[in-house]
């Protein structure tokens, strides 16, 4: 597939690097920066409305967190909490909503000072509403985001001073981090006291997943993928275990993601991508990879193009797969059979650092509109991309028994016709 158009929905005035989206009110937080060297380039996090307007999704700013000469690298959130790994901590942060109002009593006269400014035309603001009367109550609203400083916790003790990896568990008492130290910490949430401190791999994590019983995924750049249970390891996964042609180490894991299964709440499937550990001067195709979640065994493996994979993302359903390049492109997969549904070349021209899909909550759908599933992706070029999949058309069941039926008919009076003794 060729290129396609790939809507800019919002440009920060710095690199991007994490995002994520608020199931219940869609809100839209990314983060990121230019660190601590003195170059100009702010650090901070923004929070953006997402609406529908004229049949199109558009984001606007409504709040602008700074986080001084701190580049927010990896996020996760849960409910109004924001867990951010900057340089080799991990800052817990809380936001609220809320909608700021403002009412003035317009009579027929205004005060003497008024009525000079009164002359002039005013600009009005977005969401500001004003009654079609003359008189009566003029009410501006506008919405507010307050961001607090709860905890800060040292997450990392390398020195690259680099937390890679933060996730909370579904019921939100856990939050695990792993770091370039390759080890993973388990802190109880909202506490933040420490539960389990282990090493996990020999070099640094590059991403990590749990799963609805708490057991925690991890990959590295040692090359191995390990499941564990507190801090005993469960297993290590194989994916070329079927694959002779395919060394131990001529690929490493980049990332993992667990994901539910449509319409059976009871399966559960894990998904990792694997990379070339070299670039040779012929590219190695990436590779995608479907475990069964619960018992760990490969079901299915397929290649997902020769540009280098960056980040990974899994839609509510578990439906789509979200796969982002160190070149830009973007890749929407269908989980169930690992095979390509979208993409956009070089979207970005530069590596794609996160990617979201919007929540499959009210909410969520009301703003995909007339759309299956919308991933939202961000990159070093400080830019949020959308990237949608129109609602596919499908045939009832019905329909195709009865084209069926009459297809066997139409065979069948072919035959006779043909060969008179055949019935």
């Amino acid at each position: 597939m060729g290129r396609r158009k790939h809507p800019e929905l919002y440009r920060a005035q710095f690199p991007l690097y994490t995002i994520k989206i608020s199931p219940e009110s869609g809100l839209v937080i990314t983060a990121g920066g230019g660190g601590a060297a003195k170059t100009g380039i702010k650090n901070g996090m923004h929070f953006l409305r997402l609406e529908q307007i004229g049949g199109q999704l558009s984001a606007s700013q409504i709040h602008y967190h700074d986080t001084e000469t701190r580049a927010t690298m990896t996020m996760a959130l849960a409910d109004n909490f924001i867990a951010a790994g900057q340089d080799a901590s991990c800052h817990i942060l809380r936001y609220s909503e809320a909608v700021h109002k403002e009412e003035k009593r317009a009579g027929k006269k205004e005060k003497e000072g008024n009525s000079v400014n009164s002359k002039a035309p005013r600009k009005r603001k977005p969401g500001v509403n004003v009654p079609e009367s003359g008189g009566g109550n003029v009410r501006n609203e506008s919405q507010e985001i307050v961001v607090e400083n709860l905890k800060v916790v040292q997450s990392d003790f390398s020195s690259d001073e680099l937390q890679k990896c933060v996730r909370f568990n579904q019921d939100r008492s856990l939050l695990v981090t792993g770091g370039a130290d390759g080890f993973i910490k388990v802190w109880e949430f909202p506490g933040m006291k420490k539960t389990l401190d282990f090493k996990a791999h020999d070099l640094e994590i590059e991403d990590l997943d749990i799963s609805p019983d708490n057991k925690i995924i991890t990959v590295g750049r040692d090359f191995k993928c390990c499941v564990w249970k507190k801090d005993q390891l469960v297993t290590g996964l194989r994916w070329n275990e079927n694959m002779d042609y395919i060394p131990d180490k001529m690929y490493r894991y980049q990332s993992c993601r667990f994901g539910k299964v449509e319409d059976n709440k009871e399966t559960l499937r894990l998904y990792t991508v694997q990379i070339p550990y070299k670039r040779e001067r012929k590219p190695l195709p990436c590779y995608i990879s479907k475990w069964d979640g619960k018992n760990f065994l490969p079901l299915l493996t397929q290649q997902c193009g020769k540009e280098v994979i960056s980040c990974l993302a899994v839609s509510d359903s578990g439906t789509f797969l979200g796969l982002g390049t160190v070149t830009g492109s973007v890749a929407i997969y269908i989980s169930f059979s690992l095979q390509r549904l979208y993409y956009v070349k070089e979207a970005h021209g530069i590596v794609i650092t996160d990617l979201a899909f919007l929540p499959e909550t009210p909410r969520g759908k009301q703003l995909m509109g007339n759309n299956e599933a919308a991933l939202i992706s961000v990159a070093v070029d400080s830019c949020c991309k959308l990237h949608l999949i129109p609602i596919r058309s499908s045939f009832p069941v019905w329909l195709v028994l009865l084209l069926c039926a009459l297809m066997i008919i139409v065979v069948i009076i072919l035959l006779q016709h043909a060969f008179p003794e055949f019935l």
